[in-house]
């Protein structure tokens, strides 16, 4: 399976400045190169491949910039603002460069020793020391000339070694990551919608400009030739592979676990030759043909491709199939959820779905359990029974509204322990900052597919910034 954390993305950095100040003050520029350098290896730290263009400080320096942030196709640029500089050194790189903008308003230091500052007795000195730190000075300038020309950007306000100041560069590394992602990412999308279920039926072509995503559409009969392919060695070493990463239970027939794992090892060559990065899926076919043997058997192979990186949305959700991968782009696994219940006693949403789950982010072994009955769907088999791990997490949907708007939807809450359904789906308690019954209605109000994508950790700083990158609203419920 291919490794979640390969994917690098590319950055711009460029410092500003007034040329005017260096004759003047010795010794300056220098300095404020050294805060430049600082930025540059944070955000290296964070996990990006930074394209310096140094520091700019005339507008052939800020052509030059912006045609190479534009030649390295970075995903987004990083102004950090060293000193007061003219606008128009500013304009050129954002013109060029055809990404977002992310102004860092970093001063190196919390505060200034004004005692020791007015001390200093030399003016000339003085001034320079000033200028050192008189990176707000030219903020409102560059604002108001991107706010001029429509060019989209944000704000890092904050000062050298601020812990918020590194976990905001952080974050938009991590967006960048997700764009870049996203945008090299083939979905495909397997079978057809369960018919009837309005909400889930998705404009492909507004996604794919959206998210620059490529949408496969898959047949069954390739799978199905896929399977005949699959050897006894495969599928011995499948059900290997589910004992090792499920609690396989007792009453799971062994004819149910060779199925399953024929089934799995054919979705690995599917998501192997397709070179697929998510995969949205529902079929039902006919008793006795062999689609329908194929689907009643996908489950355990499909929870496998999403912990491994490759999320699998049933009902054939396209847009939750986006809202998974984007979840595990940011390390937070994303598993495919629906609301279940209220339980009004003790103030939580039970949230579940049947089908595949994100076993990487259990509490606990997850189980693989026998169903009689897969209820609504024909047929019946192998089944994921688990929890989403206790503690911080975060809910996202990929909607799409009226007038087909496209927007992010999220919530931070908390996966906590109690009583759940065990009817061999996954199944987990939510608690949120609202009480459960103004949650349940504020998220439903905002018009979101009955699915959602559900993972561990509180992101929703990072996929908020992750919608600007992608030119979209993200509303967050709490």
């Amino acid at each position: 399976m291919k490794e979640n954390s390969a994917h690098i993305p590319t950055v711009g950095l460029f410092g500003i400045g007034l040329d005017t100040y260096w004759a003047q003050f010795p010794g300056l520029r220098e300095r404020l190169l050294s805060y430049q350098a600082e930025t540059a290896a944070l955000l290296e730290g964070a996990g990006a491949m930074v394209v310096d263009a140094g520091l700019v400080d005339t507008v052939d320096k800020a052509r030059a910039a912006g045609a190479l942030f534009r030649e390295k196709k970075v995903s987004l640029v990083f102004l950090y603002i060293t000193t007061y500089a003219l606008s128009q050194t500013v304009l050129p790189v954002a013109r060029e460069a055809g990404a977002p903008i992310v102004i860092i308003n970093v001063q190196p230091a919390k505060n200034i020793d004004y005692e020791w500052f007015n001390s200093l007795g030399d003016r000339a000195l003085m001034t320079g020391e000033w200028l050192a730190n008189c990176q707000s000075c030219c903020v409102p300038e560059i604002a108001n000339v991107f706010n001029r020309n429509g060019i989209p950007y944000h704000i890092i306000t904050g000062y050298r070694g601020e812990p918020f100041v590194e976990a905001e560069l952080a974050q938009w590394v991590r967006a960048a990551r997700v764009a870049e992602a996203l945008r090299k990412t083939n979905i495909g999308i397997l079978g057809h919608y369960y018919e009837g279920m309005l909400d889930v039926y998705t404009d492909v072509t507004r996604m794919a400009g959206v998210f620059g995503s490529q949408f496969n559409l898959i047949e069954m009969d390739y799978l199905a030739q896929l399977r005949e392919k699959v050897s006894p060695t495969q599928i011995e070493a499948k059900i290997a592979q589910f004992r090792s990463e499920f609690e396989v239970v007792s009453e799971c027939e062994e004819s149910e676990l060779m199925r399953a794992a024929r089934t799995s090892c054919a979705l690995d060559a599917l998501v192997e030759e397709k070179s697929l990065g998510a995969l949205a899926y529902y079929y039902e076919g006919t008793a006795g043909n062999v689609h329908q043997d194929i689907v009643t058997s996908v489950i355990a192979g499909n929870t496998l491709l999403t912990a491994h990186h490759v999320p699998v949305a049933g009902e054939c959700e396209v847009k939750n199939a986006l809202a998974m991968k984007i979840m595990d782009l940011l390390d937070a696994g994303g598993s495919f959820s629906e609301f279940y219940l209220i339980d009004y006693e003790d103030d939580v949403v039970l949230w579940g779905h049947d089908g595949p789950a994100h076993s990487a982010i259990a509490e606990g072994k997850v189980k693989l359990v026998p169903l009689p009955l897969y209820h609504g769907k024909p047929g019946k088999g192998l089944s994921i029974q688990m929890s989403v791990r206790h503690g911080p997490v975060t809910l996202l949907s990929v909607v799409e509204g009226a007038s087909g708007k496209v927007f992010l939807l999220t919530a931070q809450g908390e996966s906590v322990p109690g009583p759940t359904l065990q009817i061999g789906n996954t199944n987990s308690r939510y608690r949120f900052p609202l009480p459960a019954r103004d949650f349940s209605e504020a998220w439903s109000k905002e018009g979101p597919a009955h699915h959602c994508a559900i993972g561990v950790g509180h992101v929703a700083a990072e996929i908020e910034k992750t919608a600007a990158l992608f030119g979209i609203e993200c509303h967050r419920i709490c």
